[in-house]
């Protein structure tokens, strides 16, 4: 068996980001950038009012109030044309462009207009209340460096530099092949001693949270011909994914039937609980990644393993999921020779650090339990007991 650690890093070492497209700016939110957004103009393009008022040069104003002459106005998409006179103003609201000539903005709570005519009853101060040309960014600046996961902010600086497209790494494709003549279908018919299988739609709902396609192969029965058959759908795919039969047990034929076809695995066991049977190797040109057939050891897998791996397909590090402390609320046991995870629910301590609760039962079968648990608490190998109040590290799981 090898560290949870090496295994992921041996997982990112073989496997490399997929190529980059072009594709709509409208298109991109998820998708991981290719190369650096560079702005196309500058924004603001020119100066702009940042309040309504009067625009007006602050040297023609010595004492307040004063009275000045109205030239014209200005708005948001139609400036004033020309360049202010000497000793006037020009109405000006927000988001306008700044007359040639004008240098301050005196607020429209403190001028009074009448006629053709406006009294300021506050000194100007050149430069207030106006956006310099270029105060956000200038044509030709780095807007996001790549690799970068585009959310909603990046897209609006992306429109605002004038991009209506932007280059970034199509999304990987992810072949999912569950085993096992146990497994039926939800919702379709099964014998009596069939169970309904969760793992696949469970990982596959995991691969497009990640931001990456799922080729849906199905389920092989435990029969060499029908795995062979149907993990060959994985062709022109950047990862094959397989549930269950990785394992050592007589029924467990996907490792043997894959290696028989050609596959090269590097590693079939990691030291950690739940989870062990992970295996990791190369099924022709597609890099194979075979997770255990308990779904609750195929999820937590997927939050160690998969999610890093589909990160490193679509151009981003391959990072371990962050951790966090949380206060233990019921002691644990001392910890084996096999780094653990474990389910726990979390409410809110009285000093800003989450309280955990282990769940009672830990079996690697129980979806429900890992469905309610709100983080993974991460014992590292051969750790010593733990007294309730200590703290300890635990992976939340909401983005999962």
């Amino acid at each position: 068996m090898i560290p949870v650690a090496e295994a992921r890093e041996r997982i990112a070492a073989a496997l490399a980001p997929v190529a980059a497209e072009t594709v709509p700016l409208a298109a991109a939110l998820g998708r991981v950038l290719a190369v650096p957004v560079v702005a196309r103009r500058t924004q603001p393009p020119v100066a702009l009012s940042a309040m309504d008022g009067w625009a007006l040069r602050a040297a023609d104003v010595s004492t307040v109030p004063a009275d000045l002459a109205i030239a014209g106005e200005s708005a948001a998409g139609r400036g004033f044309a020309g360049m202010l006179p000497p000793g006037q103003a020009v109405r000006i609201f927000t988001g306008a462009p700044v007359p040639d000539g004008a240098d301050a903005i005196v607020i429209q709570e403190n001028a009074t207009r009448a006629g053709d005519r406006v009294t300021l009853n506050a000194a100007p101060q050149p430069g207030r209340h106006i956006r310099p040309a270029g105060q956000d960014f200038g044509e030709g600046q780095t807007l996001l460096e790549a690799p970068r996961r585009l959310g909603a902010r990046d897209i609006g600086l992306i429109a605002a530099g004038d991009l209506g497209t932007v280059e970034v790494h199509r999304r990987p494709r992810i072949a999912l092949l569950a085993t096992g003549d146990e497994l039926a279908a939800a919702g379709a018919p099964r014998g009596p001693a069939q169970i309904v299988d969760a793992a696949r739609p469970s990982l596959a709902a995991f691969i497009a949270a990640r931001g990456a396609e799922v080729v849906d192969l199905g389920i092989a029965r435990d029969d060499p011909a029908d795995i062979a058959e149907k993990a060959a759908g994985a062709s022109g795919a950047d990862l094959l994914v397989t549930i269950g039969g990785a394992s050592v047990g007589d029924h467990d034929l996907t490792a043997r039937v894959l290696a028989a076809e050609g596959a090269d695995l590097d590693f079939w066991k990691v030291a950690m609980r739940p989870g062990r049977p992970l295996m990791f190797g190369r099924h022709g040109a597609v890099p194979l990644l075979g997770m255990p057939g308990n779904p609750v050891s195929a999820l937590v897998c997927a939050i160690l393993f998969l999610g890093p791996a589909i990160d490193r397909l679509s151009g981003l590090p391959a990072l371990a999921p962050p951790l966090t402390e949380v206060r233990l609320a019921a002691p644990l046991g001392a910890n084996d020779r096999r780094e653990d995870f474990i389910r726990a629910r979390l409410v809110a301590g009285g000093d800003g650090i989450a309280l955990a609760t282990p769940a009672p039962v830990q079996d690697s079968a129980q979806l429900r339990t890992l469905a309610k648990a709100h983080a993974l608490i991460r014992r590292p190998p051969h750790a010593e007991a733990a007294a309730a109040g200590e703290l300890v590290p635990a992976i939340l799981l909401d983005p999962y």
